[in-house]
C-alpha cells in the first residue's frame, strides 16, 4: 500500500502543477501579462491551496474516513478543471471587461486576484487538503509522501513544457491532468484503507507555526529573485522558466527523501544556519553565472538546454534540498506540539503565498536583487537560536559584508569604450540603455534583447511610415509595443495623424526618453500618448476605432511574446480596425525560423484570408518582414507621400508599393500545411525558442529562402493596377539585389568593390530603374573612386546616367 500511496502522490503533483501550468498561461492570455496580473493569479492559486489546507484539512484529519476525502478531493479537482476548461473564456470575459484598458494596477490586481481565486477555488482548495489526507490515511510518511509529490510536479513542469503542450495544447494537457486527478480518485478508493486517527496532543508552543509561515516566505523568495537573476543570463523562453521551476522542485524533493534517511537534517537550528550559507553560495553562483554560461559556449539546442539545467543546479540545488529537510523537520516541530500537519502545510503556504509581492515587487525594486537575497539570507539565520555560538556569527558576518562591498546583481554588457546610460529594476524586468564609444545607444531587457536603437532611425521610421502610407488617409493609429519609441514618433510627426503607443513595460517607456535625440534630424514634432498596458487587453478593451493598427517586431522566442501572434489576437486587432483599417504585423525573420514563420502566417490568414506581405528594408542581417491586412479587402492606393517619406526612401508611389513581396495567393502557399498559432495551441512560444538557443541559418540566407518561395502578382492589391508591370520588374530587381549582397564579400577597397558589383549593380537597375536602392552603392563607389582613378569613377556615373539620369550627380 505504501508504493501505492507514493505513486498517488506522484500523479496528483504532476496534474497539480500541469494544470497551474496552464491556468497561468490562460488566465495571462485574458487577464495581461502586467506584474499585477501575473502576481494576481500567483496569489490566487497560492491562497486557494492554504485555504484547502487549512479548512478542509483539519476535517480530513479528524475524519473516521479520510479515504473518502482524499478519493473526493481528487475527484473534485478532476471536476473542476473539466468545468473550467468550459467556462474559463466567458467567466474570464467578464472579468477583462470590468479591467478595462486602463485600469490603475490595485484595480488591475484585485479584479485579476479576485476572478482567479473564485474561478480556481474549488480546484485549488482540493489540492491544498489531498496532502493532508493522504498523510492521514497513514499508507506513508509525511517525508516520502512530500517527496513523491514534489517529484510528481517535477515530472509534470518537464513534460508539459516539452511534451504535452507542444504536442496537445493547453485543452489537452488539461484532459489529462483531469485523467489523472479521477484516476487517482478511483483507485484509492478501490485499493487503500482508512486508519484510525492518530492522538494529538494539546498544542504548546505557536513557534513552530511561525517558522512554517516565515521560512514558507524566505523559500519563495529566493525563488523569485533567483530566477530575476538569471533571466538576465538565459535566454528567457518557455524552456528556460520550466527547467528553473523543476530544478527548485526537485532539490525540494530529494530534500524532502533525505530527511526521511539522514538523521543529520533532523535539526532545526543547523538546517537555518546551513540555509543561510546556501543561499549566500546560490548568490556567488548567480555572480558567476554569466561567466559560466560564456565558458561553455553551446552550440546546440540540447547543448544550451543543458546549460541553463547547470545554471540552475548551482544556484537551487543545495538550498532547496535544505528547504525540503526542513519543511519535513518543521512539520514534525509542530506534531510535536501539537500542531496538526494541515495546519502547517497551510500557515507554510501562506507565507509562500506573500513573496511574490513583497521580495518580487517592493523589495527587488527598492534594494536590487543583490540586497533583497541577503535579507533572505538573513531571515533564515535570525529564525536560528544559538546566537552566541560561532556557528551563528560567522554566517551572520558574512552576510554583513556582503551587503557592504558586494556588487549589484545587474548583468549588462558594455562595449568597450561604451557607458551605462540608465538602468532601471522593473517589477518584470531589468531595462537598461547602453551607449557605444561611437555614440550609439540600445535598448536592453534583461540584458539579452535589443529593443532598439539610435542608429537605426532609417528602417524603424520606414516600420512606421510603410503601413500608414499604405493605408493612405489614416487619422488614428495604434503602436503595440514602443521599444526605442522612435518608430511611434516618426508616426506621430506625419500631418493628422494621432498615434497612441501601448507598452507592457514602464520601465521601457521611461528609458525611451533617452532616445529622443535621435529623432532630431527630423525637426521637432508632436510626441505620441504613450500607454503602459498589455497590447492583447488593451485591444481587446479600448473603445476607440483605428485606421491603422502597427504591432512591433516582438521576439517570437522571448516568455509571453507568442501570445501576440495568434489566431485569437489578430482577430481582435481586426475587430479594432476602422472601416478599411490596415494592420501591419512586423516579423523579425533574424530571429525565427521559416517554420515559425509559416505558423504565424496561418494564424494572421484566419483573420486576414487576403493578407499580403511587405518588407521593411533591405537589410540582410536584420530583414524585417510584415504581414499586412486590410478590413473589406486588402487593396492599396497610397496617397500622396507626404514629405516626411523622402528622409526614409518612400518618397513616391513605386518605392511604397514596391515594399511589397506576396500576394495572398502566396501567403497562403507559404502557410499551407502549417500549424495555427492560436491561444489553446501556442506553437510559436514552443518552437520559436530553438532557433534562439541554436541559429541553423544566417538570416540573410532565411530572407533570400523565403522570397524564393513568394511571389506577388501586383495587379489584384491596386485599386489602380496601372502600375503592376513596373511593381513586377521592381520585385524581380529587388531579389537580384539583395542575392548580389549575400554573396558579396565587402572590401574597403572602392577598385575591387567596383568590379565585384558594378556590373551586377547596373544590372538591376536596368531591370527595373525605378528600384533606386541599386543606385546608391554605385555612388559611392564612384565617390570612392574619384580621388585616386577618376577616369573610372567618371565612366561609372555615365553608365548610371543612361539608365537613371537623376540619380547620377552631374
Amino acid at each position: 500500500m505504501r508504493a501505492l500511496a507514493l505513486l498517488l502522490m506522484a500523479a496528483s503533483g504532476f496534474a497539480g502543477l500541469g494544470y497551474q501550468i496552464v491556468w497561468t498561461q490562460q488566465f495571462g492570455l485574458v487577464l495581461g501579462h502586467e506584474s499585477a496580473a501575473v502576481l494576481a493569479v500567483v496569489a490566487a492559486f497560492f491562497g486557494g491551496l492554504s485555504l484547502g489546507a487549512l479548512l478542509l484539512g483539519r476535517r480530513v484529519e479528524a475524519s473516521a474516513r479520510p479515504l473518502r476525502w482524499y478519493a473526493g478531493c481528487e475527484a473534485l479537482i478532476g471536476a473542476w478543471g473539466g468545468l473550467l476548461l468550459l467556462s474559463m473564456p466567458a467567466a474570464s470575459g467578464v472579468a477583462l471587461t470590468l479591467i478595462g484598458p486602463d485600469a490603475t494596477p490595485l484595480r488591475h490586481w484585485g479584479i485579476a486576484f479576485g476572478a482567479s481565486f473564485l474561478l480556481l477555488l474549488p480546484a485549488t482548495a482540493a489540492m491544498g487538503a489531498t496532502l493532508p489526507a493522504m498523510a492521514r490515511l497513514g499508507a506513508a510518511r509525511l517525508a516520502p509522501l512530500y517527496a513523491a509529490n514534489t517529484l510528481g510536479a517535477v515530472a509534470g513542469v518537464l513534460s508539459t513544457a516539452f511534451w504535452l503542450i507542444p504536442q496537445w495544447g493547453l485543452t489537452g494537457t488539461a484532459s489529462l491532468c483531469i485523467a489523472l486527478n479521477l484516476g487517482c480518485a478511483a483507485l484509492a478508493g478501490l485499493v487503500l484503507q482508512s486508519r484510525p486517527a492518530p492522538a494529538t496532543g494539546p498544542r504548546t508552543s505557536n513557534r513552530p507555526l511561525a517558522l512554517l509561515a516565515l521560512t514558507g516566505l524566505l523559500g519563495i523568495a529566493y525563488e523569485v529573485l533567483a530566477v530575476r537573476v538569471l533571466s538576465q543570463v538565459a535566454e528567457d523562453t518557455v524552456y528556460t522558466f520550466a527547467l528553473l521551476l523543476a530544478v527548485y522542485l526537485a532539490g525540494s524533493a530529494f530534500g524532502a527523501a533525505a530527511f526521511a534517511r539522514w538523521p543529520l537534517l533532523r535539526s532545526t537550528p543547523r538546517l537555518l544556519q546551513a540555509l543561510t550559507w546556501s543561499i549566500l553560495l546560490g548568490m556567488a553562483a548567480l555572480w558567476s553565472a554569466e561567466a559560466v554560461k560564456n565558458w561553455m559556449q553551446p552550440q546546440t539546442l540540447a547543448a544550451a538546454l543543458a546549460t541553463e539545467a547547470l545554471l540552475a543546479t548551482t544556484v537551487f540545488a543545495l538550498p532547496t534540498l535544505l528547504m525540503g529537510a526542513l519543511f519535513c523537520q518543521l512539520s514534525a516541530d509542530a506534531a510535536s506540539a501539537g500542531v496538526p500537519f494541515s495546519r502547517a502545510l497551510g500557515v507554510n503556504t501562506v507565507g509562500a503565498m506573500a513573496a511574490a509581492p513583497l521580495f518580487g515587487v517592493v523589495l527587488a525594486c527598492a534594494l536590487g536583487p543583490a540586497l533583497a537575497l541577503l535579507l533572505v539570507a538573513a531571515g533564515y539565520l535570525l529564525l536560528a537560536p544559538c546566537r552566541r555560538s560561532a556557528a551563528w556569527w560567522l554566517p551572520a558576518c558574512a552576510t554583513a559584508a556582503l551587503a557592504l562591498l558586494a556588487p549589484p546583481l545587474a548583468f549588462v554588457d558594455l562595449p568597450e569604450g561604451g557607458r551605462l546610460l540608465s538602468y532601471r529594476e522593473g517589477t518584470m524586468a531589468a531595462v537598461s540603455v547602453v551607449e557605444d564609444a561611437a555614440g550609439v545607444a540600445r535598448l536592453r531587457i534583461n540584458n539579452r534583447q535589443q529593443e532598439g536603437s539610435s542608429a537605426t532611425l532609417f528602417v524603424d521610421g520606414r516600420q512606421a511610415l510603410l503601413p500608414l502610407l499604405l493605408h493612405g488617409e489614416a487619422r488614428q493609429a495604434l503602436f503595440l509595443g514602443v521599444g526605442s519609441g522612435v518608430t511611434a514618433s516618426v508616426a506621430a510627426r506625419l500631418p493628422g495623424l494621432h498615434v497612441d503607443a501601448v507598452e507592457l513595460l514602464p520601465e521601457v517607456i521611461q528609458a525611451s526618453a533617452l532616445f529622443r535625440p535621435a529623432l532630431a534630424e527630423l525637426g521637432d514634432g508632436p510626441a505620441p500618448r504613450l500607454l503602459a498596458a498589455d497590447a492583447r487587453r488593451y485591444v481587446r478593451t479600448a473603445g476607440a476605432r483605428y485606421d491603422v493598427v502597427v504591432s512591433d517586431n516582438f521576439h517570437p522566442a522571448r516568455s509571453g511574446s507568442g501570445a501576440l501572434y495568434t489566431v485569437e489576437h489578430f482577430r481582435a486587432v481586426r475587430e479594432r480596425l476602422a472601416p478599411r483599417g490596415l494592420f501591419c504585423q512586423w516579423l523579425p525573420l533574424h530571429q525565427l525560423d521559416l517554420d515559425t514563420l509559416r505558423s504565424i502566417t496561418a494564424a494572421f490568414l484566419q483573420a486576414f484570408p487576403d493578407g499580403a506581405a511587405v518588407l521593411a528594408s533591405n537589410s540582410l542581417d536584420t530583414p524585417t518582414v510584415g504581414l499586412v491586412g486590410r478590413a473589406g479587402g486588402t487593396t492599396f492606393q497610397p496617397g500622396p507621400p507626404a514629405e516626411l517619406a523622402a528622409r526614409f526612401g518612400l518618397g513616391d508611389e513605386l518605392a511604397v508599393l514596391g515594399s511589397l513581396i506576396a500576394d495572398p495567393p502566396s501567403l497562403q502557399r507559404l502557410a499551407a500545411g502549417a500549424p495555427p498559432n492560436t491561444d489553446d495551441r501556442p506553437w510559436v512560444a514552443y518552437r520559436a525558442p530553438r532557433i534562439t538557443y541554436a541559429p541553423d541559418s544566417a538570416p540573410r540566407d532565411r530572407l533570400l529562402a523565403l522570397l524564393d518561395e513568394l511571389n506577388v502578382d501586383s495587379a489584384p492589391l491596386l485599386a489602380t493596377p496601372g502600375l503592376a508591370p513596373r511593381l513586377d520588374a521592381y520585385a524581380r530587381a529587388r531579389r537580384d539585389y539583395l542575392d548580389l549582397g549575400r554573396r558579396t564579400q565587402p572590401s574597403t577597397d572602392p577598385a575591387v568593390m567596383l568590379a565585384r558589383v558594378g556590373a551586377p549593380l547596373l544590372a538591376v537597375l536596368r531591370q527595373s530603374p525605378d528600384f533606386r536602392p541599386a543606385a546608391e552603392p554605385l555612388r559611392r563607389i564612384a565617390q570612392a573612386l574619384a580621388p585616386h582613378d577618376p577616369a573610372a569613377a567618371r565612366q561609372l556615373l555615365d553608365a548610371l546616367a543612361r539608365i537613371r539620369p537623376d540619380l547620377a550627380p552631374s
